[in-house]
């Protein structure tokens, strides 16, 4: 690998460039292309690599909207070749009836969605509600703590996604400016390393010269209805194939992804806080500095949303007393007024095993507001004192 200091965008694209070079010796790859603040670096690292040489059997489609970059990626995945692509918020939005289309096909597209507010009001900072609106049309989701997380689960999910077990596409997730705009230190794969990870790419209902098909045509309620439960019973195999995916990660690079949902501190809390993306990292500074005042609470952090680890889940959270899900989304006019999306799932997963235990969400960070370590503390404290949980409670405004 190489050690080298730069963004989360500049890493997204150098990953998608070399991971796309990796399917040379098969049909290739390609990718449509469009910019949005604050993802354009994304597909301008793309763009300036494939001038450089740098994608040997590859195209680029300079398109004229999101929508029709996703659908040059549909195409490029339809023929055999490694697609992937950018965007974030509005984009996401223009983009929206591609990317429902690119899971109902089964195409094993991965994305960069740089999760920004949507607009209007016009709002560039982060949020994430731009990805979470797909959270039920058959994309795997990833949020990511560090430009690390996504560089390495870039080159997972096109081994995921283009499994015969799973084939279908890959959402990564990173907020904005926090960790797209922002340099650390990231070791990048090698073209030889991507080569050697990545097999080439076999999609087997590839549409060919020798064997025309249609897709996206008229279907019957019956096969539509066959069609979804096809991919309700398979979306469930990517937890089993994640696992090959971070065990050829550690062969190959010495050290292992983490899982889809991990704990910290977690084995004795009496409190837990549960937490996605960057969040994470405020959260776990939080945590260790209350563990040295004798204050009994933990983390976990769910990285993987779709689909959502809630056997994994459950274990984490263990003998806790008190659960609180602190989220940087919000669905309006949700049941009982729990507005935070990943508190939803955490409520049902505990409630669906029988475990009804004490979960109070929080909403923080919305429209790009800081999640300071002060607010998060104010969660411990607030959380210690509650009875009965209620509403989500709003912190930071």
């Amino acid at each position: 690998m190489i050690n080298e200091l730069c963004t989360a965008n500049y890493a997204g694209g150098y990953t998608f460039t070399i991971c796309g070079n990796a399917n040379r010796k098969g049909r290739g790859c390609g990718t449509g292309i469009y910019p949005i603040t604050p993802q354009t670096e994304v597909v301008e690292t793309v763009a300036i690599l494939f001038d450089q040489g740098k994608m040997e059997k590859g195209r680029i489609f300079h398109v004229e909207s999101e929508h029709s970059a996703m659908g040059a990626c549909i195409g490029v995945s339809i023929e055999g070749a490694r697609a992937f692509t950018a965007t974030s918020a509005n984009g996401a939005l223009y983009m929206a009836e591609n990317i429902v289309n690119a899971s109902l096909f089964r195409l094993p597209i991965v994305m960069q969605i740089v999760n920004r507010t949507l607009g209007p009001e016009w709002n560039i900072w982060a949020e994430q509600g731009d990805s979470l609106m797909f959270r039920d049309w058959g994309w795997i989701q990833i949020y990511c703590e560090n430009n690390q997380e996504l560089v390495d689960h870039i080159i997972m999910a096109f081994y995921i996604s283009e499994n015969h077990k799973v084939l279908f596409p890959s959402m990564l997730c990173v907020d904005a400016f926090i960790l797209s705009h922002t340099m650390m230190p990231v070791m990048l794969p090698t073209q030889e390393e991507a080569d050697e990870y990545l097999p080439l790419l076999d999609l087997p209902h590839r549409l060919t010269h020798e064997k025309p098909f249609t897709i996206g045509g008229l279907a019957l309620p019956r096969v539509t209805a066959s069609h979804r439960n096809d991919m309700e019973k398979e979306i469930y195999n990517v937890f089993d194939v994640y696992k090959e995916a971070q065990d050829r990660f550690e062969k190959l690079f010495g050290r292992r992804p983490g899982d889809p949902a991990i704990g910290h501190y977690h084995d004795d809390a009496e409190i837990i806080l549960i937490v996605s993306s960057t969040v994470s990292s405020t959260v776990r500074n939080v945590v260790d500095s209350l563990r040295k005042k004798g204050i009994k609470v933990g983390m976990v952090k769910i990285k993987m949303f779709r689909p959502f680890p809630t056997k994994q889940l459950i274990q984490l959270v263990g003998n806790a007393e008190k659960i609180a899900v602190i989220d940087r989304n919000f669905a309006l006019g949700a049941p009982n007024k729990i507005g935070g999306i990943f508190a939803q799932d955490v409520i049902a997963s505990l409630w669906y095993a029988g475990n009804h235990k004490f979960v109070q969400n929080y909403i923080v960070g919305i429209g790009g507001m800081d999640v300071t370590p002060n607010i998060i503390e104010d969660i411990v404290d607030d959380v210690a004192k509650r009875k009965h949980p209620e509403a989500s409670i709003w912190k930071g405004l």
